[in-house]
């Protein structure tokens, strides 16, 4: 971690009120059926089996939605609460939800300090956030909080520390051939002073993740709430580093010049792949060496 609790706060509420007008297509977030099966999938695989109903769920860190809203979407949850510290991001979720038909209620707020009842919500999850919060000890005790006996907790793609270190390899290969990939695809160089604030963006996005876990790590702070049936797994491999070698080319182009040819290839290429270590490497291999990392957990009844 670096920084004091206050700053990397002020940090992510600055990066995510930035990133909340472009975020879902920067990510290729979509709420159809392969938007529902990815997140119904990572689920699965957090918590072991396929999930059942949900009568209430709180996510935390929600973003724009993409994981309240498909898996409302798919059935897996009734009514739903998102929270996330950056108000605007919770304004997108809002409005793709009225375009969805769904009705959310949402809530600005620290993963810390949930403004909610003891005992009120059936599951707690989340995706790509922990490694956002500087007091993890006492977000997962909130999460322990205000689950109902029986509840679970379950958060997806939070980065490993192993994993992290690999990632760094196709980055710095891809930063080296972005010149050579944009004269390729005919898509000029970006922008980063004059981008509309994407210059303080990419600044704050180097500094807003404060945590790379091992699997123990996550296992620690669950069982330290008092969770029970904690389960740790590893995702993505092969496709992690597929993936970021080819966002972090995109990142160098101006998005409008990316063509779409590209994001085809780029989107499937990854989706093929995400097959492979689901059916082949993780089962086989060790969590610790995937990108992202899977914890869930149960109260006690």
């Amino acid at each position: 971690m670096h920084g004091t609790a206050e700053t990397i706060r002020d940090a992510n509420l600055r990066y995510h009120d930035l990133a909340a007008g472009h975020y879902d297509s920067k990510w290729g977030i979509t709420y159809g059926p392969v938007g529902q099966a990815q997140v119904t999938g990572k689920l699965t695989k957090a918590l072991g089996d396929t999930p059942a109903h949900f009568d209430r769920a709180l996510e935390i860190g929600a973003g724009t939605g993409y994981f309240t809203l498909n898996l409302m979407r798919a059935g897996v949850i009734g009514e739903a609460v998102a929270t996330d510290i950056s108000p605007r991001m919770l304004d997108a979720l809002s409005a793709s939800a009225g375009e969805l038909g769904l009705s959310v209620r949402t809530a600005a707020c620290e993963a810390s300090s949930v403004p909610f009842d003891d005992s009120s919500f059936d599951l707690v999850f989340g995706h790509a956030v922990l490694h956002h919060l500087p007091d993890l000890a006492g977000a997962f005790r909130e999460f322990r909080r205000v689950l109902r006996p029986g509840g679970a907790v379950a958060f997806c793609g939070e980065p490993s520390r192993y994993g992290d270190r690999i990632a760094a390899l196709p980055k710095r290969g891809a930063l080296a051939v972005a010149p050579l990939w944009r004269a390729l695809v005919g898509a000029g160089r970006r922008d980063a002073v004059n981008g509309g604030g994407r210059g303080e963006e990419d600044r704050l996005e180097r500094v807003v993740d404060v945590h790379a876990f091992t699997p123990g790590d996550l296992s620690r702070h669950a069982h330290a709430a008092g969770f029970e049936r904690v389960r740790v797994r590893g995702e993505e491999l092969v496709s992690g580093l597929f993936g970021w070698a080819n966002r972090t080319l995109e990142s160098t182009a101006e998005p409008a010049q990316v063509p779409w040819a590209w994001r085809m290839y780029a989107y499937r290429g990854y989706l093929i792949l995400q097959r492979l270590d689901r059916t082949v490497l993780e089962p086989a291999l060790p969590a610790a060496i995937f990108y992202n990392l899977l914890v869930s957990a149960r109260v006690a009844r």
